[in-house]
């Protein structure tokens, strides 16, 4: 049992990074804090898949005319396409909490949710 765990070492290092970006998510009331731990969370996604795609004695999957195991390309085709909207995400994500702060002068979750209920 302990040698399947040893030998998954990389998964485990995974779930860790995610745990750290989740836990930023959940329990930070800044909002850039926030974003941050989803950027984490999400680049732990992405290792993941990157690793899930590799094949022991695989090689590029590049056709050499003799018969050989390739590695998977499409996780890393989808992980270079998931990286592209996940920045272009991240980016939307600043501008709306600079629009916040302009609104509301601050970034703090518990503050703006006061501000909120003050208003109604």
């Amino acid at each position: 049992m302990m040698e399947f765990i040893l030998a998954k070492y990389n998964y485990w290092i995974y779930v860790i990074i995610m745990m750290i970006g989740f836990y930023a998510v959940i329990s930070k009331s800044n909002l850039i804090k926030k974003i941050i731990g989803l950027s984490i969370f999400q680049t732990s996604v992405f290792l993941l898949f990157i690793s899930i795609g590799k094949v022991d004695g695989g090689t590029v999957p590049i056709y050499q005319g003799t018969e050989a195991v390739y590695i998977n390309p499409l996780p890393h085709v989808l992980i270079l396409t998931a990286i592209v909207v996940g920045v272009s995400v991240t980016a939307v994500a600043f501008a709306l909490v600079v629009n916040i702060y302009r609104e509301f002068g601050t970034i703090e979750e518990n503050a703006i949710l006061e501000m909120i209920k003050h208003d109604d």
